[in-house]
C-alpha cells in the first residue's frame, strides 16, 4: 500500500505502509489519523498528543512527544498501552516525536504530568487497538465477537482454535470505524499484568554499556566546538577582549562576539570561542583578556536581598487568600506562635552540563537537543536565525538531569548565533562553572508566620506572608508576581477556621524558573515546619496534631484549584507513622520528625530520624509513604521518591547560591555540594494501593523531606530550624 505525501509530511514517522495509526490527545480524543490512500483529500486533522502505530509485523510504536530524562516514561507508558492493547510488552517501543507542533499539540516534559496526563488516552488507546483486532478477525472467521478473545498480541476463536496475530489483521482493521474514546471498554484493574507490577527500565541496559546518546555525546561529520564567556555580572557584556590571545591557542579557529537577545531569549550575549576540542576552545577563552562592562546588576548581593525580602515578608501584601477574621482571632487571648523562615536561591546543578549541537546549512537548521521543549527550542532557533520553524529539524537527546533548566530556551539561542557564523556542525558546550554561574535559578523566599492555639489545643488561626523574588516577576514584569508562588500555601490541607495567605514580591535582576517542585519546594518546608510549631505549642504530638485536623466532611469539595483531599493526606500519615514505628520510644539524642504534603496530584508523607550531637546532626533514616495513584511501574516510583528525597535534602543541608557585586559566587560541586553516596542516609518507600488516577511523580517526594528532617532536630535538640541550608548552634 503506497504512502500519500500528506500522510508522509503530517506524521514522518508516524505514518507507515500498511499500518493501523490512532492519533491521542490527552483530553482522551482518539481519532484515526488519516490511513494511505494516494487519491485523499482530506484536512489535515487538528494536533495530537501522541501517536499509536501498529505495523504488519505485530510491533506497537508509540510515537510520544515527552522526553525521557531519567524518569522512566519510555518503559510507563509502553506499560500503559501493552495492557490494554493485549500485547507482550516486548512489543511495543516509545519513540521520541519529531519537532512538529503541527502534529503534536503538547511537546512539553514537565510539572510531573508524562504518566499523569498520558494514563487514560493511552488506555484507550490500546483498548481501542484490541477491539478493532477482535471485530477484524471476527469478521474475518464470521464468528460473533463476544467468542473471540486477544491475548499477547493475538486474537483466538477458542471453539474453532484459530488464531490471528495483530499484524495479520492490520490491513482490515484500517478500514474499521472507530468507537469514541469514552465508549470503548477499559479493563478491570484487577485484571492488571503489567500495571501496577515491576518492569525492568528498557532505558538501563544503554546508558550501563554506553550506547545511550545524551546531548553531550552527539558527534557529526565537519563538527567543531564552542564555548562562550559571559560576563560575570547578570545583564553585563564585554567592554574589551583580545581575541588574538584566544586565536594564538592551538585548535582555536574563531572568535566573536554574541550579542544579548533581549527579554524575549534571555540570552546573556558574551565572546564565542570556537577550536577543533572542548579542551582547545576552553584554554581558547581563557586566553580571552576581557574586560568587563559589569552594568546595574553589580550592585546586587545576596545580604541586601535578604534584607529586602524580610523587609516584604512584614508588610501587608497581596491577599490570595482570607478565610474567616484572622486579626480578630490574632488580637485575642489565644495562644500565639510566630516564626520567619528563610530559603536561598538554588541552582539545578545538572549531572551533564548544558550542551546542544546545531548545523545551519542555509535556509535550513538541524539541531540536537538534551531538551525539556523541544518546539521552544525549535521556535527560538528559528527567531534568532530569521527562519520558519518548520525549516528547523530538532532531535531530541536523553538528558542528564534537569528539573526545570533545560526548558530554557538561552543555550538553544546561543547555538544559533554561533552556528550561522561557523557554517559547520557546532556544538555548544558549558563547563560546570558556566552551568553554575548562569543557570535560571530557585527563587530566595522568606515567610511570615503567625499562628494561634485555642483553648482546647486546636489551631484557631494561621497567617502567612509570603516574599519571594518569584518566577513570573522576572518573566514579565507586567504580570503579577504572586501567580506560581503560591501553590501548596493557599491549598490549607488543615481544618483552620481562619486563614490569610499574602504576598510581596521583590525585584532582582537574577534569572529565576522552575526548579524541582517549584514553589512546593519552598511552601511545603515553611507549612510542615509551621504546623509542628503549633502541636508543639498545643502540647500535642505532631502526628496526632495532623490527625485531629485533616478531617474530610461528607459534603467536601475543593475551595481552591488543586486542594488536596485530607482522606488521602491522613492515609499516608497514618502510613508512614506505622511504618516508621512513630509510637516508640528514641534514646535521647535521637529524634523523629514528621511531614505530610499533596503537589501534582500526589500525596507524600515522611519520617525523619536523625542524632544530634552538639552542633551536628546526623540522619539515620528516611521512610516514606507515597499514594500517587494508580501505580503504573512501582520501580520507578521507589527510583523517584529516593531520587527526589536525595534532592531534597542536598538543598537542605548544604546548598546556597549567594550573590556579591551582581555575580555567584559558587562555581563547581566545592562549594555547591549535593550529597554524597556516603552521606545518604538509607529510604524506605512504602506504597498506597489506589484505584485514583495517576499523579505526578518526579517532584511530589520533595517538599516533604526538608520540614521532616527540621521537625526531628527539634524533637532531638529543642531547636527550631528555619533557615536553609541548615545550621544547628552549639549546645
Amino acid at each position: 500500500m503506497a504512502i500519500s505525501r500528506r500522510q508522509f509530511v503530517m506524521g514522518g514517522a508516524v505514518a507507515g505502509a500498511g499500518a493501523l495509526v490512532i492519533g491521542v490527545r490527552l483530553s482522551g480524543h482518539l481519532v484515526r489519523a488519516q490511513e494511505s490512500d494516494p487519491g485523499a483529500k482530506k484536512a489535515a486533522p487538528n494536533p495530537f498528543d501522541a501517536y499509536v502505530h501498529v505495523k504488519p509485523d505485530g510491533h506497537i510504536s508509540l510515537i510520544v512527544a515527552k522526553s525521557e530524562m531519567g524518569q522512566g516514561i519510555k518503559t510507563g507508558l509502553a506499560m500503559i498501552l501493552a495492557e490494554e492493547a493485549e500485547v507482550d510488552f516486548n512489543s511495543v517501543s516509545v519513540e521520541q516525536a519529531e519537532t512538529r507542533p503541527d502534529i503534536y499539540a503538547h511537546m512539553g516534559t514537565g510539572g510531573s504530568g508524562s504518566t499523569q496526563e498520558n494514563f487514560t488516552p493511552l488506555r484507550q488507546a490500546g483498548a481501542t487497538v484490541r477491539e478493532l483486532m477482535i471485530t477484524a478477525a471476527a469478521a474475518r472467521w464470521n464468528v460473533p465477537r463476544s467468542e473471540c478473545e486477544a491475548k499477547k498480541g493475538s486474537v483466538r476463536h477458542e471453539k474453532s482454535d484459530r488464531k490471528a496475530g495483530y499484524g495479520e489483521l492490520v490491513d482490515a482493521a484500517v478500514k474499521l470505524p472507530r468507537p469514541a474514546p469514552e465508549k470503548v471498554e477499559l479493563k478491570d484493574e484487577n485484571d492488571f499484568q503489567l500495571i501496577g507490577h515491576a518492569t525492568p527500565r528498557v532505558d538501563i541496559p544503554s546508558k550501563v554499556n554506553g550506547s545511550a546518546q545524551f546531548g553531550i555525546d552527539v558527534r557529526v561529520p565537519e563538527m567543531v566546538f564552542a564555548m562562550v564567556a559571559r560576563c560575570p555580572t547578570f545583564g553585563g557584556k564585554a567592554a574589551h577582549f583580545d581575541a588574538g590571545k584566544a586565536k594564538a591557542i592551538a585548535g582555536v579557529r574563531e572568535v566573536f562576539e554574541i550579542p544579548a537577545l533581549g527579554a524575549d531569549k534571555f540570552t546573556a550575549g558574551g565572546v564565542a570561542v570556537v577550536a577543533d576540542s572542548t579542551w582547545a576552545a576552553m584554554k581558547g577563552r581563557e586566553a580571552l583578556a576581557i574586560t568587563w562592562a559589569h552594568g546595574a546588576a553589580v550592585s546586587e548581593s545576596s545580604d541586601g536581598m535578604r534584607e529586602a525580602l524580610r523587609a516584604a515578608a512584614k508588610k501587608s501584601g497581596k491577599r490570595m487568600r482570607n478565610d474567616g477574621d484572622v486579626d480578630a482571632v490574632l488580637s485575642n487571648g489565644a495562644k500565639k506562635v510566630e516564626a520567619v523562615y528563610e530559603m536561598p536561591l538554588l541552582a539545578h546543578a545538572t549531572m551533564e552540563p548544558m550542551n546542544i549541537t546545531a548545523h545551519v546549512r542555509g535556509s535550513d537548521v538541524e539541531v540536537w537537543a538534551p531538551t525539556q521543549a523541544p518546539d521552544w527550542v525549535q521556535g527560538t532557533v528559528a527567531s534568532v536565525l530569521g527562519l520558519k520553524p518548520d525549516k528547523v529539524i530538532v532531535h531530541t537527546t536523553l538528558m542528564g538531569g534537569g528539573f526545570g533548566r533545560r526548558y530554557m530556551a538561552d543555550f538553544p539561542a546561543e547555538v544559533a548565533q554561533i552556528a550561522k557564523v561557523v557554517g559547520k556542525p557546532v556544538q555548544l558546550v558549558w563547563t560546570r562553572e558556566d552551568d553554575m554561574t548562569h543557570d535560571f535559578y530557585r527563587p530566595a523566599t522568606c515567610h511570615r508566620l503567625q499562628g494561634a492555639v485555642g483553648a482546647q489545643g486546636r489551631p484557631v488561626a494561621w497567617f502567612h506572608t509570603l516574599a519571594s523574588t518569584s518566577i513570573r516577576g522576572y518573566w514579565d514584569p507586567k504580570a503579577d508576581p504572586a501567580e506560581g508562588e503560591s501553590g501548596g500555601a493557599r491549598q490549607m490541607p488543615y481544618a483552620i477556621a481562619n486563614v490569610r495567605l499574602e504576598f510581596n514580591g521583590v525585584t532582582s535582576a537574577l534569572p529565576r524558573a522552575w526548579w524541582r517542585s517549584v514553589e512546593h519546594s519552598f511552601n511545603g518546608f515553611v507549612v510542615e515546619s509551621f504546623i509542628d510549631e503549633l502541636a508543639a505549642a498545643a502540647g500535642q504530638d505532631p502526628a496526632q496534631f495532623r490527625r485531629s485536623l485533616l478531617v474530610k466532611p461528607p459534603n467536601w469539595k475543593p475551595k481552591f484549584e488543586y486542594d488536596p483531599d485530607p482522606a488521602r493526606l491522613l492515609g499516608v500519615l497514618n502510613l508512614v507513622a506505622e511504618k516508621s514505628g512513630w509510637a516508640n520510644p528514641l534514646p535521647k539524642g535521637k529524634g523523629r520528625g514528621i511531614a505530610c504534603y499533596h503537589s501534582f496530584g500526589s500525596y507524600f508523607a515522611e519520617v525523619a530520624e536523625v542524632t544530634v550531637t552538639g552542633s551536628e546532626f546526623k540522619i539515620d533514616r528516611i521512610v516514606a509513604a507515597v499514594d500517587c495513584g494508580q501505580i503504573v511501574n512501582p520501580e520507578s516510583v521507589r527510583s523517584q521518591t529516593e531520587g527526589a528525597i536525595i534532592y531534597g535534602l542536598s538543598a537542605a543541608l548544604k546548598n546556597e547560591i549567594t550573590i556579591k557585586n551582581g555575580a555567584v559566587e559558587q562555581t563547581n560541586f566545592d562549594g555547591y555540594d549535593p550529597l554524597r553516596i556516603s552521606e545518604a542516609p538509607p529510604i524506605e518507600v512504602h506504597l498506597v494501593t489506589s484505584k485514583e488516577d495517576p499523579g505526578g511523580m518526579g517532584e511530589p517526594a520533595l517538599p516533604p523531606i526538608a520540614p521532616a528532617v527540621a521537625n526531628a532536630i527539634f524533637a532531638a535538640s529543642g531547636q527550631r530550624l528555619r533557615r536553609m541550608p541548615f545550621q544547628l548552634k552549639s549546645a
